[in-house]
C-alpha cells in the first residue's frame, strides 16, 4: 500500500472533497469514531459526490499513515482523473474506440499490465467498478508504464448499467471465459467498436455480465495447467484484434 497518494486529517479531508478538481478513490474513517460533526461533514460530502467511504479499524489507519495524527480519517486520492462514460461515448461516437471492462481485478500490477495492452493495442478506455477490485494506484500508475494517462479511465458503480448504455451505442460485447465454446480468434473484431470484459483473478468474470456479453471466447491451451494470468490472457485477445485489423488493410 505504500507509495499512495493520501489525505488525512479531518480539516484536510473535507477541503480537499470541497474542491470539485480533487479525485478520490475512497475515504476510510475509524471505526471508533462516533458523533463528531466533522466526520458527518465528510461523510455527506462524499455521498454528494459519489465518493466510496467504508468504516475500518483504527489499526488499519495507523498502518497507512504511522506516526501521524490521521484524526480517524484517510482520503486515498486517485493519481489520474476518471472519465465519465457517457462523454466518453459522445467524444468517440464516430470513431473506433475499443475498451476493455476490468469485473473485479484485485491485483494493481495486473490492472496495470492490461492498461498498459490496452494503449499499445489502440483501446480507447477501461472500466473500473468503484467497490469491487482495485482503483488506479500509484503501483498501477508505475506498471502500466504511464498508459494511465493515455487513456480514459471510467469509473462506475455498477458495471451491469455500462455494458447496456455501450451495447445501446453499438458496441459488441465480448466475455473472456474459459469455458466458451467459441475460441479469442473466431471472432472478426473489424469494424466493430467492441467491449472487451476481463474478470477477476479467482471469481472470474460475474454472472450478470456474462449473460450480456454477445460473444464468450476462450484462449485454447495445450495442458490442464491453471488458465492464464488474466493480464496475459487480455493482451493475447487485445493482439488478435490489432493482427485482424492489420490484416484488413493490406
Amino acid at each position: 500500500m505504500t507509495g499512495m497518494p493520501y489525505i488525512y486529517g479531518k480539516n484536510a479531508v473535507i477541503e480537499a472533497l470541497e474542491d470539485c478538481n480533487r479525485n478520490f478513490n475512497k475515504i476510510l474513517i475509524s471505526e471508533n469514531v462516533h458523533n463528531d460533526d466533522k466526520i458527518e461533514t465528510i461523510k455527506s460530502l462524499a455521498k454528494s459526490r459519489d465518493i466510496v467511504f467504508q468504516f475500518v479499524k483504527k489499526e488499519k489507519l495507523n498502518q497507512l499513515v504511522p506516526n501521524t495524527q490521521h484524526q480517524g480519517v484517510i482520503a486515498h486520492v486517485s493519481p489520474i482523473t476518471y472519465k465519465d462514460l457517457d462523454e466518453f461515448i459522445n467524444e468517440n461516437r464516430n470513431s473506433y474506440a475499443p475498451i476493455v471492462i476490468a469485473d473485479g481485478i484485485e491485483d494493481s500490477h495486473n490492472l496495470g499490465a492490461i492498461i498498459r495492452s490496452s494503449v499499445c493495442a489502440g483501446v480507447k478506455g477501461i472500466i473500473i467498478p468503484s467497490r469491487r477490485g482495485v482503483l488506479i494506484n500509484s503501483t498501477v500508475e508505475k506498471t502500466s508504464a504511464g498508459a494511465v494517462n493515455k487513456i480514459s479511465v471510467i469509473k462506475l458503480n455498477s458495471l451491469v448499467n455500462a455494458v447496456q448504455k455501450l451495447k445501446e451505442n453499438n458496441y459488441w460485447v465480448i466475455a473472456s471465459d474459459h469455458h466458451a465454446e467459441d475460441n479469442y480468434y473466431d471472432i472478426d473484431y473489424t469494424g466493430m467498436n467492441f467491449a472487451l470484459i476481463m474478470g477477476a483473478e479467482h471469481a472470474g468474470i460475474s454472472k450478470s455480465l456474462l449473460k450480456l456479453a454477445d460473444f464468450k471466447v476462450k484462449i485454447p491451451m495445450l495442458t490442464n495447467f491453471n488458465s492464464l494470468n488474466v493480464s496475459n490472457a487480455a493482451a493475447i485477445i487485445l493482439f488478435e484484434s490489432v493482427k485482424q485489423s492489420l490484416n484488413s488493410k493490406k
